[in-house]
């Protein structure tokens, strides 16, 4: 929609079991935690007072746990969209961070370097997950909403990559924690991240990744 501004929110989820045993945790089904109950609380109270009209989701529980909790204090419209999903990390997921800097210590080198065309065993590209999270954004461009977007880290830094025009090989640039706000201001369809990895409604919690 051209010539309005809006505003996009991009939630990440709180945390689970495997966020805080550092495991890889792509498409697995995990819930939230005691903790990320906690932090999805304490996210809800802090955005009560933001204005948005819809919220589109993950549908992965702990995504799916964050949006409906947020949403108790403004009840609108709540979209699931597997496009949100986070990038399938096939024959890694479950691992511990040690395990695999153990076992794929050079796939991981190669992967870093490129990881939009290098394919995770039996997962997803950056690429990929790239262009499928970005026709949400698009759609929420389109219908000049103003939004709450709930994903995963790997989700939310393609997204990221794409309105910084960020290559994706550097996507910790902009890699975000759990729980964490970035919002971003989106002008005739161009976007500028205007606060970004925001956790200070989380004051006192552990600062986990």
């Amino acid at each position: 929609m051209k010539g309005k501004s809006q505003e996009v929110i991009l939630v990440r989820h709180g945390e689970t079991i495997w966020n805080s045993d550092r495991r890889v945790q792509g498409v697995s089904d995990l819930d939230l935690s005691v903790e990320g109950l906690k932090q999805a609380e304490s996210l809800a109270l802090y955005l009560r007072n933001r204005s948005f009209s819809v919220i589109y989701t993950s549908p992965l529980k702990r995504a799916l746990s964050t949006a409906r909790i947020i949403n108790q204090y403004h009840g609108v419209p709540l979209h699931i969209d597997p496009r949100l999903m986070e990038m399938d990390q096939g024959c890694f997921e479950g691992l511990s961070y040690d395990e695999l800097m153990l076992c794929e210590k050079e796939f991981l080198r190669k992967w870093l370097a490129d990881p939009s065309s290098i394919r995770i065993p039996g997962g997803e590209t950056f690429d990929e997950v790239q262009k499928r999270a970005w026709k949400v954004m698009e759609l929420i461009i389109d219908r000049g909403e103003n939004a709450l977007v709930v994903s995963h880290n790997f989700t939310i830094a393609t997204i990221l990559c794409y309105i910084e025009k960020i290559p994706l090989s550097q996507f910790r640039r902009v890699s975000v924690e759990v729980a964490s706000i970035t919002t971003v201001l989106f002008e005739d369809g161009r976007g500028t991240i205007t606060s970004f990895n925001d956790r200070s409604h989380l004051e006192g919690r552990p600062n986990r990744f």
